[in-house]
């Protein structure tokens, strides 16, 4: 049967946009660039940690979705959505390969009055600078006329089982007015809401904000964290009263380290033209600093905690529970306790890790030995570090039983271990 959606990335992005349009009936093919997503797909596997599981794959396959290697199929369609990823690169831009090599392979089979969608990350300009042009040149049609043209942000919080695909409202910035319409009809299928932004641009930039957004505010509350540790105030307590208030405040809380898909997004590294220059914010940039500095400050709570109890960092057993970059989520994207275990490593301690959602754990290409036991191996340390708070952990039976017990995400009850 001829599919109506053609999914362009099957990631973190890709995979729960291709989940709702097969959820409302939509016949819907996925294909990728990278040939390793239809590997996986194809042997009943989700292709990235933290997206869907087995099962979720195995219902989107017997309610309609196709995973293909045939880039044919994508000019069999009426809908196309980009949805390759976007990682920031060495020098701190996003990498657009992804993007540029999906638009490649859509515009090689492109058809009139097919409504193409941008949900990638991307600078804004990119979805009407870069992704337009290769989709004219590569197919002789052109974007507003002869099909449709839109940006539609990602706007997924995954683990989160109160916001969902189908009640998250949907940002959509078109090329021309017809092309907004077009997308709004497609996206109102599958959301309760649908916001028209402006344009493109404005839709890209909405991204921008929201992520930036995260990143600034987790940023205060971590040096609020080590302003309030330095002059012995309860950071937590601070936070309960405060998300009191019932206006003008949302409760942020520190942690080791920000993990995630959304990096910070600094405009002073976006690959504008000769006629408008980046300029950069600088709340973000200062916002980053202090959050790539917050595994280097557990580190030094660590050796503070152990040098306290007569030990050294050197030879000393410290277990990390929780490995993954949020809460009862297998995802490991960027998450802080890959480097905090490499720092640990460096100073000569031993380790070994924890996590209910992770069998295998490597740091430098190495295994890190998984505890079978969680309240032995937390007997046995000298210092046990809560990266992640997993659902699964009873944190107070886990004060009395660890020798020395460093929390970071201010989990535990008051008073039963030493929090960040």
């Amino acid at each position: 049967m001829p599919a109506d959606l053609a999914v362009i990335g099957l990631g973190h992005i890709g995979l729960p946009l291709a989940q709702a349009a097969v959820g409302v009936g939509i016949h819907t093919v996925g294909y990728d660039t990278d040939p390793r997503p239809f590997a996986e797909l194809s042997a009943g596997r989700t292709p990235v940690e933290g997206s869907l599981s087995a099962s979720d794959i195995r219902r989107m396959v017997s309610g309609g979705f196709r995973p293909t290697a045939d880039p044919a199929e994508l000019g069999r369609v009426r809908t196309a959505a980009i949805c390759a990823p976007t990682p920031l690169g060495p020098d701190r831009t996003l990498d657009l390969g992804a993007v540029t090599d999906a638009a490649r392979a859509l515009a090689a089979r492109l058809r009139p009055h097919t409504t193409v969608l941008v949900e990638s990350a991307v600078p804004p300009g990119t979805t009407e600078n870069v992704v337009r042009p290769l989709l004219e040149e590569g197919s002789g049609l052109r974007a507003g006329r002869d099909f449709h043209l839109a940006h539609s942000p990602g706007r997924l919080d995954p683990g989160n089982r109160t916001h969902v695909y189908g009640n998250t409202p949907k940002v959509i910035g078109g090329l021309t007015p017809a092309c907004t319409e077009s997308a709004a009809a497609f996206y109102g299928r599958l959301t309760d809401k649908v916001v028209r932004a402006r344009g493109p641009r404005e839709a890209e930039m909405t991204k921008v904000l929201e992520t930036n957004f995260r990143h600034v505010n987790i940023a205060l509350v971590n040096e609020m964290a080590v302003l309030c540790h330095d002059l012995g105030v309860d950071l937590w307590d601070v936070i309960r009263c405060a998300e009191t208030k019932p206006f003008g405040f949302e409760p942020f809380r520190p942690g080791p380290g920000v993990g995630g898909h959304g990096a910070p997004v600094d405009p002073g590294y976006f690959p504008y033209n000769s006629r408008t220059p980046g300029h950069p914010l600088r709340m973000v940039s200062l916002a980053k600093e202090i959050n790539d500095r917050m595994p280097s400050y557990v580190i030094q709570r660590c050796a503070t905690l152990l040098n306290e109890h007569g030990k050294s960092v050197r030879g000393a057993r410290v277990l990390l529970l929780g490995v993954t970059y949020k809460p009862d989520l297998a995802d490991q994207e960027a998450s802080p306790a890959r480097e905090i275990a490499t720092r640990l490593m460096d100073m000569g301690a031993q380790i070994g890790y924890h996590d209910p959602l992770v069998l295998d754990w490597r740091v430098r290409d190495l295994p890190v030995p998984r505890a079978d036991s969680l309240y032995e191996a937390a007997a046995g340390a000298d210092l046990t570090v809560l990266l992640q708070h997993h659902r699964t952990y009873d944190l107070q039976g886990l004060a009395v039983k660890a020798q020395l017990l460093l929390d970071t995400r201010g989990a535990t009850p008051a008073g039963a271990a030493h929090r960040l």
